[in-house]
């Protein structure tokens, strides 16, 4: 079952090819390749696996744990700022 964010896109092919054209350019950032692959390290050392119900949170230290998906991504603060585990 397809969430929100996706049926919205599902439905309006232009919104999706603005959004693909948005995330290409950002993920081209200088030092996006690096977190990448970093967050991929991270994964890797905490046994994660694609479909696992684990996400890697980061910490306010920096460091990465693995916590229940729900509470990472449900942990969102005021006006949309991140607030880190």
């Amino acid at each position: 079952m397809a969430g929100r964010t996706q049926t919205y896109y599902d439905n309006n092919p232009e919104a999706r090819k603005k959004k693909a054209a948005y995330q290409a350019k950002y993920n081209k950032k200088d030092g996006q390749s690096e977190y990448r692959s970093e967050c991929n390290k991270g994964r890797k050392s905490l046994g994660l696996k694609k479909g696992d119900n684990r996400d890697a949170s980061h910490t306010k230290n920096g460091k990465m744990v693995a916590e229940n998906r729900k509470t990472n991504r449900g942990r969102q603060g005021a006006n949309g700022k991140s607030t880190k585990k």
